[in-house]
């Protein structure tokens, strides 16, 4: 608990600070946690018996972020699709040498880490992305807390126990339940847009991290593994960390350019 407590005084303020600077800061840092959360899936499934295209992979991540700094959104689509078609031309050419499993495997690899990640840029671009970026944080974070808090107090009944054999519906409403009150407090003290878009964004934001941090749960369960690596003293790796925000961030990017 104390080195939990440490990393997240020390973390969470560089992690905003980075993000509040905008531009250059922001990409700097979506690089370094795109490329780290990549690694951490690609070894997920190594432990699995899966290859990882580790070299190919890296390529793609960094073309893909070129991309994002200096293309526009024809470019983003150009590379997602070529990497599809070099993913499937790898399988056609080499099986059985290479697996379907392997396959679409590593192509996830690159989608969840770093295509779906790296929204995190993209967010804080728009106009008052500033404002959404840290919506979309403190939303994350006060349903992680309302859930822990909740659960830990009324849970009863399982929400997914397979995957996670401590987390509750109870806790879950409960993260929902905070992230509403945090949502109306945002928009009380920011504002920026009408009432009822923060709440549902605050409902999206709630049910999609949580869906997310099940999701790595049962990543890692598959691979017989407790954390997706050991970068962060008491939580583990980056993808132990921002699992929930994976989820969060691209569907509040398309919900700000699509309705505001």
């Amino acid at each position: 608990m104390v080195k939990r407590t440490i990393s997240a005084l020390i973390g969470a303020p560089l992690f905003l600070g980075l993000i509040y600077m905008g531009g250059q800061y922001t990409a700097i840092l979506v690089a370094l946690l795109t490329f780290l959360a990549l690694r951490e899936f690609i070894q997920i499934g190594e432990q699995m018996g899966i290859r990882g295209w580790s070299k190919l992979t890296t390529l793609i991540a960094a073309v893909w972020l070129i991309s994002l700094l200096l293309g526009g959104a024809e470019w983003q689509l150009a590379v997602l699709v070529f990497w599809l078609l070099i993913g499937l031309g790898r399988l056609a050419l080499t099986y059985p040498t290479t697996s379907l499993a392997e396959a679409s495997f590593n192509l996830l690899a690159v989608l969840y880490s770093v295509v779906l990640l790296s929204h995190l840029y993209l967010l804080r671009q728009l106009p008052n992305g500033l404002e959404w970026t840290f919506l979309t944080i403190f939303l994350v974070w006060s349903t992680d807390v309302g859930a822990y808090l909740i659960g830990r107090q009324f849970g009863s009944h399982l929400l997914a126990p397979q995957v996670s054999p401590k987390k509750t519906v109870e806790g879950s409403l409960g993260g929902l339940l905070f992230g509403l009150v945090v949502a109306t407090l945002f928009w009380r003290i920011v504002g920026g847009g009408p009432w009822m878009m923060y709440i549902i964004l605050s409902v999206i934001i709630g049910v999609s991290a949580q869906i997310g941090d099940l999701f790595e749960s049962a990543l890692k369960r598959s691979a017989g593994v407790k954390d997706s690596g050991k970068l962060i003293p008491g939580h583990g790796g980056i993808l132990d960390r921002f699992d929930s925000l994976i989820f969060a961030l691209p569907l509040v990017y398309y919900g700000v350019i699509l309705f505001s």
